[in-house]
């Protein structure tokens, strides 16, 4: 009989993680791209938390949180990562969901531009994101830990220049 391998529980990003979170980003999204805005975030002092679902030593689930320039006290998340042989297994929106309880008990307004169908499953909403303005496309744009659909405009930290 074979032991089942299963993820343990999320946590925070801690030192030693960054070089495995970096070839994850870069499994997980065929490029660096992901990995480049991370390490800007981190560079600027924009990074707000990182958190990791590890298996074992090794994390197979990343997510950050940024500091939005505007409005003032609002989150970013971004990037969202699964290691690729880890996919479609549910743990991403075990992962998001956990975040977007905390961000609707928390009253914590967190933003992210993704594909909708995922992230709404998750908790986040496109309704409460229908007045807000963005430099992205406004149908990938949703929000969660917010009431209503507040009027805003989001300026997102310069490391996502040129995304």
């Amino acid at each position: 009989m074979s032991t089942a391998v299963f993820p343990s529980f999320l946590r925070p990003m801690n030192p030693p993680d960054a070089a495995p979170v970096d070839a994850l980003l870069r499994a997980a999204f065929g490029g660096s791209e992901e990995a480049d805005l991370v390490a800007k975030l981190r560079k600027a002092g924009a990074m707000a938390g990182e958190m990791v679902l590890p298996l074992g030593d090794a994390p197979i689930g990343y997510y950050a949180l940024s500091q939005m320039v505007a409005p003032k006290g609002w989150l970013c998340l971004a990037p969202v990562a699964i290691r690729p042989d880890w996919q479609r297994k549910n743990h991403g929106k075990r992962m998001i969901g956990q975040l977007v309880a905390w961000a609707e008990g928390a009253q914590q307004p967190v933003v992210v531009l993704g594909q909708p169908e995922f992230y709404e499953r998750a908790g986040f909403s496109r309704a409460k994101a229908a007045n807000l303005v963005t430099p992205y496309q406004a149908e990938f744009t949703l929000l969660a830990g917010h009431e209503g659909a507040p009027e805003a405009t989001l300026v997102y930290p310069d490391a996502f220049d040129g995304l």
